[in-house]
């Protein structure tokens, strides 16, 4: 393309963008000079990191609104879209990057998950939900765009891999990467009433983030958060640094590693899931006590391979 999507004047509307990725992201896009429409259910997270993003320096007089949104809402949303023409009046009407991140992770009350319909309801209401009520308001608004434009939706790794222990939060991401190879199909094919040849869509899977879901309530400077994550966790602004370089590319598929696990662990371990199916093993065979020692040394070996 013969600009980019992370341009000066350009309309960004992000959500989940008072802390961790989404955060990241917006000041990524404060910087490139693009205007920001902020999405978070937590208003006073939300005001803090309006107030950090008017410290940054941008390209040109960009725009910053904040809205407190609660994503399961779709009258919500349908106001913020109605906000957004007074709001930002040199847009057009028109999104030219749009990333659905707002995420939570809720834990069941009951020693069986299964029996807890709350924590299923919630999980979902948020991670999913969030997600076609943002799509289903904003996409109009997105191919109205110049381009080129983009759709990001963020997914996550036990979406794809999906470790025991959490179902609701597996299942919801597992629908959330569905949902995206469902967009970025319709979004490329002529004759699709969808078809968008200038906006494409990608999916975002962090690696262990110090995120508000670990820790990081709250747009905190790189230089704090250092000190306070884990070892192996990579910060929200490597992980929005590596995403949007992903995104440049073309690519769909953004897999983003972390200090533990590399690109290739993270491949192998992908093929050794898929694999239970063509290879007729039990379901998250990588657990089981027959196949797990199986499962972790053709993994070493296979991300070893890829490595070379």
């Amino acid at each position: 393309m013969s600009k980019s999507i992370f341009r000066p004047g350009a309309l960004a509307l992000i959500t989940g963008s008072a802390s961790g990725v989404g955060y990241a992201f917006a000041a990524h896009c404060r910087w490139q000079g693009m205007n920001l429409a902020l999405l978070d259910i937590n208003a006073d997270s939300l005001s803090k990191a309006h107030s950090t993003l008017d410290t940054i320096s941008s390209q040109g007089n960009a725009t910053v609104k904040t809205y407190p949104v609660d994503v399961s809402d779709h009258a919500a949303w349908l106001t913020v879209r109605d906000s957004l023409t007074t709001d930002f009046p040199d847009s057009n009407g028109a999104i030219d990057f749009l990333l659905l991140n707002a995420g939570r992770s809720v834990k069941p009350t009951t020693t069986q998950p299964w029996e807890d319909i709350d924590y299923f309801q919630k999980t979902l209401a948020t991670n999913l939900l969030g997600v076609i009520n943002g799509l289903g308001v904003l996409l109009p608004l997105v191919q109205k765009s110049a381009g080129p434009a983009a759709i990001v939706l963020t997914g996550s790794k036990q979406g794809i891999t999906n470790p025991p222990g959490n179902p609701a939060y597996n299942a919801s991401k597992a629908a959330v990467k569905s949902l995206a190879e469902q967009l970025a199909h319709s979004l490329r094919t002529p004759g699709n009433p969808s078809y968008a040849p200038h906006v494409s869509a990608h999916l975002l899977v962090p690696g262990w983030t110090f995120t508000g879901l670990s820790g990081n309530a709250g747009p905190v400077a790189d230089e704090v958060a250092r000190k306070k994550k884990p070892k192996g966790a990579w910060l929200g602004s490597q992980v929005a640094e590596y995403g949007v370089r992903k995104i440049e590319e073309g690519a769909f598929y953004v897999i983003v590693p972390d200090e533990d696990v590399d690109e290739a662990l993270d491949q192998a371990r992908v093929t050794w899931a898929a694999a239970d199916i063509t290879e007729g093993r039990s379901a998250l065979s990588r657990w089981d006590d027959e196949w797990k020692g199986r499962a972790a040394e053709w993994i070493k070996g296979d991300a070893e391979r890829r490595r070379k």
